[in-house]
């Protein structure tokens, strides 16, 4: 699995508490959660990198994309979230983390705003397991529990997902549908909510493996260009009727 892990990589940068928790960045955690999952081929790419890192090339190169911003999501150039709309559509798998709701590729995708409630009030976050059947839920117990996170709430501007996975119960009161599937073209989409980068939540081991095995479901299985619409000649002969024929 060829995995291109997406950062804004600002926070830690600017924000003492983030680069405590996140001394590597938010990339550099994730990537090392996928080798210790067995996963060797992991690359990172930033918000400040000429192009954003994203170039059709990379992309083409990419089984599944993650994505996580947040402060940012106006810097990213309509010509990147193209490219990673149509690398989707054309069969790359992207899991979109947390703040990432609001970014150009996934509303594109989605094509609502991505809105919801939301409040930073270190409450805890139980996350419950609605299909322990699922390959991303493996191993997942019947539910997952964080200390202190961000709360969403609904109502999420989503489309109704094909498969919703886990939702979130909040001490304050919410609920917030967390873990979501769908499929865009030749790809697959995954939502995965928790990871605020004030918290340590993508040091969790359990979110950890949901991270992992989401990726993993959403790998590309197959490319394909989807952007032409090519004139075909057909496989057998056909009749070319006349004007006359069609009326």
């Amino acid at each position: 699995m060829r995995v291109l892990i997406w950062n804004e990589f600002l926070h830690e940068q600017e924000n003492d508490v983030v680069a405590g928790i996140y001394p590597d960045g938010i990339h550099g955690t994730l990537a090392k959660a996928f080798a210790q999952h067995g996963e060797t081929h992991v690359e990172a790419a930033t918000l400040r990198e000429p192009g954003h890192g994203l170039s059709r090339e990379r992309l083409a190169e990419t089984d599944v994309l993650l994505w996580w911003g947040h402060k940012a999501h106006d810097e990213v150039s309509d010509e990147a979230a193209t490219l990673v709309q149509e690398a989707v559509l054309s069969g790359m798998g992207l899991v979109v983390l947390h703040s990432g709701h609001l970014s150009k590729p996934f509303t594109r995708l989605m094509g609502t705003h991505g809105s919801l409630r939301w409040r930073e009030a270190d409450e805890k976050e139980r996350l419950w397991n609605l299909r322990p059947d699922h390959p991303i839920m493996a191993d997942i117990p019947d539910y997952v529990e964080i200390e202190q996170e961000e709360m969403y709430g609904e109502r999420f501007d989503i489309p109704e997902p094909d498969e919703l996975l886990m939702i979130s119960w909040f001490q304050g009161g919410e609920v917030f549908r967390s873990v979501c599937t769908w499929q865009r073209g030749l790809g697959r989409v995954v939502y995965v909510r928790p990871g605020h980068e004030t918290y340590p939540t993508y040091h969790h081991d359990q979110i950890q493996r949901i991270i992992v095995q989401a990726a993993s479901w959403a790998q590309a299985r197959t490319r394909r260009d989807t952007t032409t619409c090519p004139n075909t000649a057909s496989f057998e002969p056909v009749p070319n009727p006349t004007k006359e024929h069609i009326l």
